[in-house]
């Protein structure tokens, strides 16, 4: 790492370009409105600061002196414990509304209502639909499509008590038990966020303990009703993700293609652009491009990635540079991650910004109120808005600066594409090369690495840093999310980087695993199972795997780590897997450090009720030690070999 900049080699050559060219043309970024919020709040920071009601704001004074309750009496330890519940419903929400809305989805297409769409992946639908209790012999995909869907909404609507069917029907009897004795089994998410938003507001539970027991249970809301219940109907309706090949970073852009970035999360409208970008390529060449040029960024770029191969084009903390290329035609936006400044910056080179959820409006965007039901036409029309300024970018000689960045990435790594892929060595066994090679050490554990790109700590290369040196110790590492974009445009995602970056253990069984599959290439030492609300895949290879060894997930050798993390999204993914009892590392600090009770729960009490951990480190060779360190004590407790 260079001393005076701290810049590694990872640094990305075309961040730095843009960050040069939006200086010299005044265009503010979000690292410019960064430097003019240091320092930050250091309440705001300690988590001790309340503005649940008008008495306040209150905030309580860490060092000796100051306030310790605020003027309604609560302390440190509530106010805390009140404002992480309150973002791990910020992120719960997030997440079922996206399932929510893919639930209805799966019904209008049954129904014949969603015209656009199909059930493009039965295999699935038959799997999901017969774990749910819903009878497949015999019936048209239809009518099975009919009632998985209200099986879906019925979870949304029930009043009755009774656990939800995605956790009764998508869990194991051991993981089941567990949570029921602790008190995690959830029924409605809408009724489980009304409850927690009733009390965290004043006057109402000033019981720490029981304030933490409800962040887990939204973790379990945001797991069941948000990200299984959305991976599990986006892959019957647009396909189970399987492996291929895809271009990454700046480069996907092209000059003379109309370029349409889409950023967002739920696939629904993006995979309309994606379909109709190549019926509409005789509009494009007569308005002088060569082609219509979808790429994706955020999350949706990992949607459009795994199950299209569509051009991987960056993370969220790029969108504002991709737009300062001048060569984005348009900006299409659904939801979640949306910047307010995107728009603005779009006005600069003209570029149509282009909003089309009811709930995420801009005044500076055409808005496009998209309806399943009309889906096929307002793609179009969106394409056209993207046409239409491809002429202006060019009867205007807009001046474009393209970086050469460019990567590639082997993504599509479902659960089912895993075992496919595995299958080739042990056809009745297909997990037991993975289970023998974790016994044996040559793969020491695995790590999912999540979450978000945080300018905080990108400068130092955080996520580049932590997982070269978990690979390096022979650590398997599974990524969703932004942070699979970092690791995409760093060179991490193909087999190369096995031999690069990989130990020689872990090295070896990823190129006897390759070898057996027929890839004439290792497996890349870095797995992308695809987009946030994927990480209920991460989920299922763990239970699949824990299921096979007959043990809990909680003593797997594993963990779980969001290195840059930024949303109330990682907040409640994080709360799922503390309740699955995974050691879960999160940097940036979380807003807990100003309450003594938060700190212990989480660090020492936590793991003798269920194993589950928080680790907090922002330095990313300290992080990669302290997961090292927590994998090994969990070898040791099942008396797997010592390495």
């Amino acid at each position: 790492m260079a001393e005076k900049t701290g810049r590694t080699d990872y640094a990305n050559p075309g961040d730095i370009e843009l960050v040069g060219k939006a200086e010299k043309e005044n265009i503010p970024l979000g690292t410019d409105r960064l430097k003019k919020m240091m320092p930050q709040c250091g309440f705001g920071e300690l988590g001790t600061c309340c503005v649940q009601c008008y008495l306040g704001p209150c905030r309580i004074d860490p060092f000796e002196g100051g306030p310790k309750l605020g003027v309604c009496g609560a302390n440190a330890d509530v106010i805390v414990a009140r404002n992480f519940l309150r973002a791990a419903v910020g992120g719960a929400s997030s997440h079922a509304g996206h399932a929510r809305e893919l639930a209805i989805l799966l019904l209008e297409v049954a129904e014949g209502k969603a015209p656009g769409y199909l059930i493009r992946d039965e295999a699935k639908l038959l799997s999901v639909a017969a774990r749910l209790g819903v009878a497949v012999d015999g019936r048209p995909p239809e009518a099975i499509a009919a009632d998985l869907a209200r099986k879906a909404i019925e979870d949304f609507g029930r009043q009755d008590g009774k656990p939800m069917n995605w956790i009764r029907g998508r869990t194991s009897k051991k993981e089941y038990e567990k949570w029921e004795k602790l008190g995690l089994i959830v029924s409605n998410p809408h009724n489980e966020i009304e409850v927690a938003m009733h009390r965290t507001s004043m006057g109402n539970d000033a019981d720490p303990l029981n304030l933490w027991i409800a962040t887990l249970r939204m973790g379990m809301v945001d797991n069941f009703a948000g990200l299984m219940l959305a991976t599990d109907i986006s892959d019957i309706i647009f396909g189970t993700p399987s492996p291929k090949v895809v271009s990454a970073n700046y480069a996907v852009i092209k000059d003379g293609s109309v370029n349409i970035a889409c950023h967002g999360h739920n696939p629904i409208m993006a995979s309309k652009l994606v379909e109709w970008a190549d019926k509409l390529e005789s509009e494009a060449k007569a308005a002088g491009a060569d082609r219509i040029n979808v790429a994706g960024v955020c999350c949706i770029g990992n949607e459009l990635a795994v199950r299209f191969g569509a051009s991987y084009a960056g993370h969220l903390a790029q969108a504002e540079l991709f737009l300062t290329t001048g060569a984005i035609d348009a900006m299409v936006v659904d939801m979640q991650c949306i910047w307010p400044s995107l728009a603005t910056i779009a006005k600069c080179y003209k570029t149509r910004f282009i909003t089309t959820a009811p709930f995420v409006r801009n005044p500076d965007a055409i808005h496009v109120d998209f309806r399943t039901e009309t889906a096929d036409a307002q793609a179009q029309e969106i394409l056209r808005h993207g046409i239409a300024a491809f002429h202006d970018r060019k009867a205007g000689g807009i001046e474009t600066c393209i970086p050469k960045a460019s990567s590639k990435m082997l993504t599509g790594i479902s659960v089912e594409a895993l075992v496919s892929v595995l299958s080739a060595v042990d056809a009745d066994d297909p997990l037991a090369p993975v289970v023998n090679a974790v016994a044996s050490g040559d793969i020491l554990g695995a790590v999912g690495v999540v979450g978000c790109p945080n300018p905080k700590l990108r400068q130092s290369q955080m996520t580049e840093r932590m997982v070269a040196e978990l690979l390096r110790n022979d650590v398997l590492v599974v990524t969703t999310g932004c942070a699979n974009h970092i690791l995409a445009q760093a060179g991490f995602i193909t087999s190369e980087a096995t031999e690069k970056y990989a130990g020689k253990r872990l090295g070896g069984v990823l190129a006897a695993l390759g070898k057996a599959a027929g890839l004439g290439a290792p497996l890349p030492p870095v797995l992308h199972m695809g987009s946030c609300v994927d990480n209920s895949r991460i989920y299922d290879l763990l239970a699949a795997l824990a299921g096979r060894l007959d043990i809990e997930i909680s003593q797997l050798p594993v963990a779980g780590s969001a290195p840059e993390f930024i949303t109330e999204k990682a907040i409640s993914i994080g709360s799922f897997f503390l309740a699955a009892g995974i050691l879960v590392h999160m940097a940036p600090p979380p807003r807990v450090f100003g309450s003594p009770f938060a700190v212990e729960l989480l660090t020492s009490k936590l793991p003798g009720i269920n194993g589950g951990k928080a680790l907090v480190e922002t330095n990313p060779e300290k992080a990669a030690a302290g997961i090292i360190a927590h994998i090994r004590a969990k070898r040791q407790s099942l008396g797997l070999a010592r390495v």
